[in-house]
């Protein structure tokens, strides 16, 4: 099976502008999510930006990078103009792999990228992993999603679901039910490219305008999500500066 990995990579974030160059235990971080990319079985690795400072950053350590649009409102379309200046076929498989996820294990890029070779009638495929916390469960900012029993995505939500109704009527709930179900979802997709010219195709979907969730667009499209807990623990991103201290003092021991 072949594929091909996409790192889209900002230089402005609201809450960490130059993310992508903020340097981790002496390589930029963008790097760091390079080189863990390349230790997939991938073919190629793309790094894909609007910002002249990150394609002369991303060149000198070697890395092919895509220039494209500033006009982008999502890593989504900045994915699908990467493929199509690569001439990519529709049936070819392309996985977008975050650009602030500099401890991202190779082992869930190959994992994605086989589970949707695997599952012929998804366009599309993600990951999951268990949530233990009420705290987390409650959270808006942690997405919950449920699946069927063959691996298809029946919904992403902010909100809490399942909600298991019987264990949170008793006045003495404090957590979670024992081996409660619970999936936080995961931010590594990998997409048929047809999936990708369809996607831009589409408006915004009203569910997605609701929950600020972008694959929401493509179930309310009809294609197909598929959904499995990853093989290993996936660590955090970098969002804030207290993230990038806390990768930082991972990495540089």
């Amino acid at each position: 099976m072949s594929f091909t990995v996409v790192i889209p990579a900002r230089y402005a974030s609201t809450r960490l502008p130059a993310k992508p160059l903020k340097e981790i235990a002496g390589k930029p971080m963008i790097q760091h999510v390079y080189e863990r990319a390349c230790e997939s079985h991938a073919r190629q690795v793309i790094i894909a930006t609007d910002d002249v400072r990150i394609e002369a950053v991303a060149k000198s350590f070697g890395a092919q990078v895509c220039m494209t649009s500033v006009a982008h409102t999502s890593g989504t379309d900045r994915l699908q103009e990467v493929v199509s200046s690569l001439g990519l076929a529709d049936d070819e498989i392309v996985v977008n792999v975050q650009g602030d996820e500099p401890l991202i294990p190779a082992q869930v890029i190959n994992q994605v990228a086989q589970n949707l070779a695997a599952m012929q009638d998804a366009s599309m495929a993600t990951l999951s992993e268990p949530i233990h916390s009420l705290a987390d469960f409650r959270n808006p900012n942690i997405v919950k999603v449920v699946a069927d029993s063959n691996g298809r995505a029946l919904y992403f939500s902010r909100a809490p679901i399942p909600w298991p109704r019987d264990h949170f009527a008793s006045s003495d709930a404090t957590g979670l039910p024992v081996d409660f179900p619970a999936q936080r979802h995961i931010g590594i997709y990998a997409y048929r490219v047809a999936l990708l010219h369809k996607f831009v195709s589409w408006q915004p979907a009203p569910l997605e305008q609701i929950e600020s969730l972008e694959q929401l667009r493509v179930m309310w499209n009809g294609q197909v999500i598929h959904i499995a807990q990853a093989v290993v623990a996936v660590p955090g991103g970098v969002d804030t500066e207290a993230d990038l201290q806390r990768i930082k003092l991972l990495l540089e021991k």
